[in-house]
């Protein structure tokens, strides 16, 4: 076999297929594949190879903005985690979560733990420790638009694979050029609609578009845009102002 080829079948992350609900690892070692939780989008649990989200596993979106639209895909997600009763923590948020819209969709604000890290070394840090954590039911992570090295994100992909949480990490389009080691990378590219980049065993570069059917009923919807009016001095919502932090918005 060509040796740069068997290299690259030795490393850890190099998934060589699933049998009988098994996954075969390099080194020739069989584990349980990972858990799963829907995503209570049946249009995108449909073209997910765990029907859903894989849990134990990093899950990389990029999108343009800071993320904050992306959040609408993992509230059906947080509702039913929320029956847990652990954490669902937000790792550097951009803004302020909006505590009327997770009550409304049926998630408990009590549960729900900020962390605001003071420098790129102590976002790492927050974030490893609570993929690693047994009391996150999920994680959200906010890494900007820094650089990353493979090492420093396969580190947090291990951390998530010693637990069982939704491991969430939100990086910039730009992010899509380098490889990474999360299992599923999506981008949110157009109103409605999940590309998905890369998905480990699974289809890739194609799109879903996510239905107004899927809404929830009476509730704040997907893609649904707080009214805001900005006065003199402050910024449109998804500018950060050092004088105003608008309320985190999941639209």
């Amino acid at each position: 076999m060509n040796e740069a080829l068997q290299q690259v079948i030795n490393r850890n992350d190099t998934w060589q297929g699933h049998l009988a609900g098994q996954v075969l690892s390099a080194n020739g070692d069989s584990h349980w594949d990972e858990d799963r939780l829907s995503t209570g989008y049946s249009t995108l649990d449909k073209e997910l190879r765990s029907d859903g989200w894989p849990l134990g596993s990093t899950v990389e979106v990029l999108s343009d903005g800071c993320g904050l639209g992306s959040m609408g895909l993992f509230l059906p997600a947080m509702e039913k985690l929320s029956a847990e009763g652990r954490w669902q923590v937000f790792i550097a948020p951009p803004f302020t979560p909006y505590a009327p819209l997770l009550k409304a969709r049926g998630i408990d604000t009590n549960q729900i733990l900020l962390v605001h890290p003071k420098s790129r070394e102590d976002l790492l840090w927050a974030t490893e420790q609570a993929l690693r954590s047994t009391t996150s039911s999920a994680v959200f992570s906010w890494l900007g638009a820094d650089e990353y090295s493979y090492s420093e994100l396969r580190k947090l992909q291990l951390a998530a694979a010693s637990g069982d949480s939704l491991s969430v990490l939100f990086r910039p389009q730009e992010a899509a050029r380098n490889h990474a080691p999360a299992s599923l990378r999506l981008q949110m590219r157009e109103y409605r609609k999940v590309h998905i980049l890369k998905q480990r065993g699974g289809n890739q570069y194609i799109d879903v578009t996510l239905p107004p059917s899927e809404d929830v009923p009476e509730h704040p919807q997907l893609w649904e845009v707080p009214s805001w009016q900005a006065s003199p001095g402050q910024a449109s919502p998804g500018q950060a102002s050092p004088k105003a932090q608008p309320a985190f918005s999941f639209a």
